[in-house]
This record gives structure tokens, C-alpha cells and sequence, in this order.
């Protein structure tokens, strides 16, 4: 069995933003993961979210399939996501439902159950989706400040964020995993693909993430993502509180000071269910080492890269392996 993994717990709604800041920094560069807490979402909303999306996903495979993916958005269904193809030729046991910006965008088109099925599905949703990603704004000033850059960094005109790629993720892991010949997955292991996930949980447990310890040695994971053993830790849920943690852009953006830590989702026998939002910048928006993230003793690990390609290529990957 896994022990269980002790993480930072992140006030934002403290008055003292240089503190809580600080301690962002020391999370991000320690775990990559944190619980945020007073986040001003309303708890019944999140309730409807849950309630919606176990309505979703409780459909026949048919009426699902109608909303398959068209691009990045829509239902995915069990299996056809495979984050870790040496691990599971079988893919991931868990479907999905995308949804993207609100307003039009050309190419990254929303689908929307038929209100005769779902009547309060997309209202919830749309609204879910804004109050999150008001909270992943809040945030995001407050990592500027722990990379000692201007809190408006991300979200100034020409910055990151100013016009976010933010993607709403509804999953539902089945309880009954079948008979296979390997281990299933919920998740098989991995790092998320962009800035920061802010995830929310059933309480049903089954995520983990990965300390590569050696000794007494932590190692930074932008080094030692391959090394092994990988040591797995349970993410406890705290009731009320969002799981954060950094993607492998925040790690290259930071020039691997922050770091984005692998994690997975075991099966552990009972349904469950998530919601994650994946913040990131926006399509054109060019990621190269922050400011205050090199010098001439540390320079630039990375080169620059464009964020639209760097994210569907790494969902490309994720689906072709399945």
C-alpha cells in the first residue's frame, strides 16, 4: 500500500500575498502539487457539477458517442486514451467529456448534450467553467509573484493568460475494471501537458503521485523522470479544497524550478469521479525561460516553443498510443 503524501495547504484567500506566495514557491519547487483552499467556489456548485456529469456519463455508449471528439472537445470514450503505452498496451480505464472556451473559436467548437436529455447540463457547466477559471487567474498572479515577476505577468496584455486555452475535463473512472492479462489504469502514469490543473474529487480515492527518492535525495523531476524506482504516494482528498499541480510547460517555463511531478489513478474497486481544469496560455502564445528563471551560470534549458503545438502534440501522442 502507498503512503500517504503530506502536501502544502494554499490559502487564496489570505491578505498577505508575499506569504502565501512564498509558500507556493516552496510547493512548486518541492512537490509540483498543493491543495488550494478558500477559493470561493460555492459548494453546491460543485455538487451540480458532480451530479451532471454522473448524469453524462450514465448514458448508453450510443448517445454518448454522438459527442465523440471533434478535435480536442467532446466525449471520450474507456480505452481510447493511453498516457503511458510502456506500462499498458490497453489504454486508460476512464472516459472523458472536453469542454473549451465559452466564447466562439474557430476550430475548437463546444458539444452540448440535447437539453431534452440533459436540461441543466450546459448551464452548470458554462458556469462552473467561468467560476474556475476565475480561480486559476487568482492563482495564476500569485505563482508570478513566487517567480518574482510582476503579478500581472501572465495576465497583461501579451502575457500567457491574457486570453487563457482553458479546458474543462469531466472523468469518470468505472469501479468494475474487467478481467486483463496486465494492470489497468484509471490513468496510467504521467505529467500533465501545460501551466496548472486545478482538479477537484469525489472524495473516492485512487490518485497518486510519484517522489523519485534515492537515499535521502529528492531529485528534481524535470531531471529524473525515468530513473527508477518510482515511489508512489497517495493524494488524500481534503474536502472542499483543489488538488493543483504544475505541467511539464510550467517546468520549462521555469527553466525546472518548478517542477511537474508524474502522477496516476489506481482502481480501487468504486466508481469515480473528477473534474479538472487545464489552464494554459493561450494557442499563439510563445513559452520561452521567464526572466527571472536563468542567468549566466543557469541559462535556458529549453528553447522556445509555440503552446497550441506543444499541447496537441502531446494529446496526439497520448491518443495514438491507445
Amino acid at each position: 500500500m502507498a503512503e500517504s503524501l503530506s502536501l502544502p495547504l494554499i490559502d487564496l484567500s489570505s491578505s498577505d500575498r508575499i506569504s502565501t506566495a512564498t509558500c507556493i514557491r516552496q510547493a512548486c519547487m518541492d512537490y509540483g502539487f498543493f491543495y488550494l483552499i478558500n477559493h470561493g467556489l460555492d459548494d453546491q456548485l460543485l455538487e451540480n457539477v458532480f451530479d451532471e456529469s454522473k448524469k453524462f456519463f450514465s448514458l448508453p455508449l450510443e448517445e454518448k458517442m454522438k459527442l465523440a471528439l471533434k478535435g480536442d472537445l467532446g466525449f471520450s470514450p474507456l480505452y481510447a486514451e493511453n498516457l503511458d503505452p510502456s506500462t499498458t498496451r490497453k489504454g486508460d480505464s476512464k472516459e472523458s467529456f472536453h469542454i473549451g472556451r465559452l466564447e466562439d473559436n474557430e476550430g475548437h467548437i463546444n458539444q452540448w448534450p440535447s437539453e431534452d436529455l440533459l436540461p441543466s447540463w450546459r448551464f452548470v457547466m458554462e458556469k462552473y467553467y467561468k467560476q474556475v477559471l476565475s480561480t486559476g487567474k487568482k492563482l495564476s498572479s500569485l505563482i508570478a509573484l513566487a517567480l518574482n515577476l510582476d503579478e500581472d505577468f501572465f495576465e497583461k496584455e501579451g502575457g500567457g493568460l491574457n486570453r487563457p486555452l482553458g479546458v474543462l475535463r469531466l472523468l469518470h473512472y468505472p469501479g468494475d475494471m474487467g478481467v486483463s492479462d496486465e494492470i489497468v489504469y484509471g490513468a496510467s502514469a504521467h505529467s500533465d501537458y501545460g501551466m496548472i490543473t486545478l482538479l477537484a474529487t469525489d472524495g473516492v480515492p485512487g490518485l497518486q503521485a510519484s517522489n523519485i527518492s534515492f537515499g535521502s535525495t529528492l531529485h528534481l523531476v524535470c531531471r529524473e523522470k525515468l530513473k527508477q524506482p518510482r515511489i508512489w504516494e497517495d493524494v488524500n482528498h481534503v474536502k472542499g479544497a483543489f488538488i493543483v499541480n504544475l505541467g511539464d510547460m510550467m517546468e520549462r517555463w521555469s527553466n525546472c524550478l518548478f517542477r511537474s511531478t508524474l502522477h496516476r489513478v489506481m482502481p480501487t474497486g468504486k466508481e469515480r469521479y473528477s473534474i479538472a481544469l487545464f489552464l494554459d496560455p493561450n494557442e499563439d502564445y510563445i513559452v520561452e525561460c521567464l526572466p527571472s528563471c536563468y542567468s549566466e551560470s543557469c541559462p535556458p534549458r529549453f528553447p522556445p516553443i509555440r503552446s497550441g503545438d506543444y499541447i496537441r502534440d502531446r494529446i496526439a501522442a497520448a491518443y495514438s498510443a491507445s
